[in-house]
């Protein structure tokens, strides 16, 4: 089973209850709840599914909100409880975009100033430029796509991108290989123990580093960890959930939005409840 929530209608939250060996199709919602009240889901699933068919749910895998576990603890009392890969890695690198935008705001802030100053002395502004013709703001906010990705699959481009944005920011190259590196510790690691090994690691270089948001985003996975190891049992991940969501909102489009909410919803349960 996979657990998420989704906005369908008008920003609305739905959690959903997918069942992955439908693959998307007909059978895949097991429910389908209105709001995301952990009480309120799992009363309504309780009300519904017999505990002795709840206690046949070997894995269920969520992310990584606190509603969402409280859920899955009533929900698959006796399954796997398995934090998704990706909402995992989404922390860390979300840390290094974090640092990536700060240095972007005082870019900003520094050219402002100095086309005020330019006004001021009755001069034409001529933004500084580095080799690739980035100025400052350009390189920082042109960086983005490239700190989500391992070097080997960066352009030519990306590749000169990034030369001049580590040498010229030091601390998003740090932040940077400490992303790369956690990546790793999932795609390098095929068991539990060995897991753990390197997660604990990864955990030592970031508290030795001088990077408060890394340091944040440490805590929050060796706060979970126990979920997060759950993953090399069966590698298993929130990518179907993910891509039911996808077709819901296609579905969405082809009947041409929602007007009458009931009877949308009466179509979707209609075709993949």
């Amino acid at each position: 089973m996979a657990l998420d929530e989704t906005g369908l209608v008008n920003g609305e939250l739905y959690t959903i209850l997918l069942n992955k060996e439908a693959r998307g199709r007909k059978g895949a919602i097991a429910a389908f709840i209105k709001g995301t009240k952990a009480d309120r889901i799992t009363k309504a699933i309780s009300d519904i599914v017999p505990f002795e068919k709840r206690m046949n749910i070997e894995e269920i895998t969520l992310d990584l909100a606190n509603n969402m576990d409280w859920i899955a603890r009533h929900i698959a009392p006796n399954g796997l409880h398995t934090y998704d890969r990706f909402h995992v890695q989404q922390l860390v690198t979300e840390a290094v975009q974090t640092i990536r935008i700060k240095y972007r705001w005082k870019a900003i802030e520094a050219e402002n100033k100095a086309i005020l100053k330019s006004r001021k002395d009755n001069i034409k502004y001529h933004a500084p430029r580095y080799s690739n013709d980035d100025t400052p703001k350009q390189l920082l906010a042109r960086s983005r796509y490239l700190l989500f990705k391992p070097p080997n699959k960066w352009c030519e481009s990306q590749k000169q991108r990034a030369h001049i944005l580590f040498k010229v920011f030091p601390e998003i190259e740090e932040a940077y290989k400490l992303s790369m590196c956690f990546r790793g510790c999932y795609e390098h690691t095929f068991n539990r123990k060995k897991a753990v090994r390197k997660f604990r690691q990864w955990f030592a270089k970031v508290e030795i580093s001088n990077l408060a948001e890394m340091k944040v985003a440490a805590e929050s996975v060796e706060r979970n960890l126990g979920g997060i190891i759950n993953y090399f049992e069966n590698r298993a991940t929130n990518a179907s959930i993910e891509g039911f969501h996808s077709k819901l909102k296609l579905f969405r489009q082809r009947v041409r939005g929602v007007t009458d909410k009931n009877f949308f919803f009466y179509r979707v349960f209609k075709y993949f409840a």
